[in-house]
């Protein structure tokens, strides 16, 4: 029985005390052996069942079967250890956009028994330098085209950069057997480590094992997407998010489908896909769905099957006008990085127009108040939730006490439930705009602004204001930007007070020609005020 040489990710979990409750383990789909390596079920078994020549991995570019990717992540193993002294436990950096090797070098570091910590593309050298210090970690994978900014990193911790895109890496790789005997590690050994809420200061860093990573492909895909071999997933978040890595690469393996990745994908891009390689699944975030829309009718999407959209709330006009123009019925769904994917969502059969969902198999969920008592149904109060995983922050007992309350998972997100048990989001707990007394969410003065003929984007926030507390502030994209007057912000104010309550119209309106995103498309509100 192997146990990991470095202890840093076990020694900084923390004590059983702080942890979460976890329920609906005794389910057989979640339960697991003492000893295992999730590769084994995501990957080495569709060798092992005779599947290798099924195709896994494509781009506009390449195919890769599962023998393919098998091969290269046993020669990127080889090279981690053989050549670049990883030790099981070592924290390994991967950086990169979405494509094969990125994909390789996961599937390779779980192998070698590393930990992997996947990042977004864009993050500069001072946040990669935090995210290292702040995990101690000692080997980084990057690919060659975002070499500037690893080149600048000084970490004490880190010991070996290797970079891959016809590099180093593939120098390296080329004499190594293709096959690798997996490190035996625990169901409950780390096997990821994901960063949340930026980068700047001391982050959060949450962790997950091998058994979490398992448990989240029997839990969403298996309750809203039912999926099959012959399914072909795609879509935008990268694959550093966890939302992109479950619907991207862990959900599409586990079932033995394959996955179209896209370097950087523009909805232009998605749509093309789609329409070239008949992909049936897609994710991604409520603002791409939006502008999606507004180009079906140029492409052949008839492959489509389910839709999938998360990282924040679906407008419920952008829901109704993609079911008007094709058919589909987008999939809703709330996750966290803590929790590491999908834990309230919805299927074709079970779905509510504005709700985001039910808690799925795996997982049940409640509101509750400010002392934890769980409030009456139609009442606003913070969503909690506890299932099949949890949240498990390193070296932060003041954070972790803070996001578990009595055994649940407080999520920060402020929710109500109907009588039925669906599930209704209201803002997230910082996005709630208190004025003159009245509570206003932003996501509800937004789906109202939407709905207006002139106005492509929208955010509101809320401004510091001596007299109500905070002023309701819209930063609205339009269709057309010539049409960026006084009098159209007049017009607009007008508008909403006759068909919203008139405490909820947006006071100030400031006209903007493009919204500050993260990667993943989810609005960056917090910028904006």
């Amino acid at each position: 029985m192997q146990h990991y040489e470095d202890n840093f990710a076990n020694n900084s979990l923390p004590i059983s005390d702080l942890q979460p409750e976890y329920t609906f383990l005794d389910l057989p789909q979640f339960q697991h052996p003492e000893m295992l390596n999730c590769v084994a079920k995501l990957l080495d078994n569709h060798i092992k069942e005779g599947r290798g020549e099924n195709v896994c991995i494509r781009t506009f570019e390449t195919i890769w079967t599962y023998s393919d990717l098998y091969k290269k992540a046993n020669q990127i193993a080889h090279v981690l250890v053989d050549d670049l002294g990883l030790k099981s436990g070592n924290r390994v950096l991967l950086r990169s956009a979405n494509n094969p090797m990125m994909v390789a070098c996961w599937f390779a570091v779980l192998k070698a028994g590393g930990i992997v910590v996947a990042t977004m593309p864009l993050l500069r050298a001072k946040e990669l330098t935090t995210i290292i210090d702040c995990a101690e970690i000692s080997h980084l994978l990057s690919d060659k085209q975002l070499e500037e900014e690893v080149r600048v990193v000084k970490s004490d911790f880190l010991k070996q950069t290797s970079f891959f895109g016809n590099s180093d890496l593939e120098e390296l790789m080329v004499h190594k057997p293709t096959t690798f005997q997996n490190f035996h590690s625990k169901a409950d050994s780390v096997a990821l480590i994901g960063f949340t809420s930026g980068t700047t200061g001391l982050p959060k860093m949450t962790a997950h094992y091998h058994k979490d990573i398992l448990n989240i492909c029997e839990a969403f895909p298996n309750y809203s997407l039912q999926p099959t071999k012959n399914d072909i997933f795609t879509g935008s978040p990268p694959l550093g998010f966890t939302f992109g890595l479950g619907g991207l690469v862990i959900f599409p393996m586990y079932f033995g489908a394959s996955t179209f990745l896209i370097e950087k994908p523009s909805p232009d891009l998605l749509l093309k896909a789609i329409e070239a390689f008949k992909i049936t699944i897609c994710f991604t975030a409520p603002t791409a769905w939006r502008v999606i829309t507004t180009k079906a009718h140029e492409f052949d999407i008839s492959s489509l099957r389910k839709c999938v959209s998360a990282g924040e709330t679906l407008p419920s006009k952008v829901w109704q006008d993609w079911f008007e123009i094709t058919g589909l019925k987008i999939i809703d769904g709330i996750g966290a990085t803590e929790m590491l994917h999908i834990f309230i969502s919805s299927n074709e059969q079970n779905m509510k127009a504005g709700a985001t969902g039910v808690a799925i198999t795996g997982y049940e969920a409640k509101i509750i108040d400010n002392n934890g008592n769980e409030v009456a149904r139609n009442e606003i109060g913070r969503l909690a939730v506890r299932g099949i995983t949890g949240c498990k922050y390193l070296n932060r007992i003041d954070k972790q006490q803070e996001y578990v309350e009595n055994g649940w998972n407080i999520t920060g997100d402020i929710f109500r439930q109907d009588e039925e048990g669906y599930f209704y989001f209201v803002a997230r707990g910082d996005d709630m705009i208190i004025s003159s007394g009245y509570n206003i969410a932003s996501i509800e003065v937004e789906s109202v602004l939407l709905t207006n003929e002139h106005i492509l984007e929208c955010a509101v926030v809320g401004l510091p204001d001596k007299e109500r507390g905070m002023l309701v502030c819209a930063y609205i994209v339009l269709k057309d930007y010539n049409k960026a007057t006084d009098a159209m912000k007049c017009d607009i104010q007008l508008w909403f007070k006759q068909i919203s309550a008139p405490y909820k119209y947006p006071r100030v309106i400031n006209f903007v020609t493009i919204l500050p995103k993260t990667e993943t498309g989810k609005i960056q509100r917090f910028k904006l005020k």
